[in-house]
């Protein structure tokens, strides 16, 4: 059994790996608002994580999963938030134009609760959890144990990486508190927002 989690474990962490919209979002907080809001984002972001975990097991996120009118409504909202996230960036790009200081306003809302509705209203991790983790869970327990186990490890993964990457963004931080480098940055950011709410909002079930 040993085996089989670990190897479960290694493909959680290459998934974990993958960019997505949480990399996006962590990144725009931490760059914005230092490392302290960072990590709140990446709680946020972990017990999202956690409560699809908890839908997963009472077999509510395979409802969704299978309903195609529950999977596009959540759908449209998730991709309707990071497109706001991404327009909210740019917005401030172009406010820092006239910024002659290297600290413009932090983005407003608290970043736990943002990384949290990021990752609720992404419904690729109830597919993902209902579809790929009844896969990986180890045999000789029960299902729901086995299931329960793995969201607890690819929240952990998922505190670690993005975690160990707001720590890499918060050494780099005095090059991007350069205006210019800030602006360009909100631009890029809010652009990689929004297409992956269009993502979102056009990928199929």
């Amino acid at each position: 059994m040993f085996v089989h989690i670990l190897a479960a474990t290694g493909v959680l962490a290459v998934l974990t790996m993958v960019p997505g919209p949480d990399m996006a979002v962590v990144t725009k907080r931490a760059i914005a608002s230092g490392w302290q809001d960072g990590l709140r984002t990446v709680g946020g972001i972990a017990a999202g994580l956690l409560l699809w975990g908890v839908l997963t097991v009472a077999g509510l996120a395979a409802v969704l999963a299978a309903s195609a009118t529950a999977y596009t409504v959540v759908k449209l909202a998730g991709a309707a938030y990071l497109a706001f996230l991404g327009v909210q960036a740019l917005v401030q790009s172009r406010r820092g134009r006239s910024v002659t200081t290297a600290s413009p306003a932090a983005p407003s809302g608290n970043p736990w609760r943002t990384g949290l509705i990021s990752n609720v209203f992404n419904p690729k991790i109830a597919v993902f959890y209902t579809g790929l983790l009844p896969t990986l869970a180890p045999p000789g327990v029960p299902p729901h144990r086995g299931m329960a186990l793995l969201v607890l490890v690819h929240a952990a993964l998922t505190l670690v990486w993005l975690g160990g990457y707001v720590f890499v963004l918060a050494r780099a931080r005095s090059f991007f508190e350069r205006p210019s480098v800030r602006r360009a940055t909100d631009r890029v950011t809010g652009v990689v927002l929004i297409g992956f709410g269009v993502k979102v909002a056009t990928s199929g079930s």
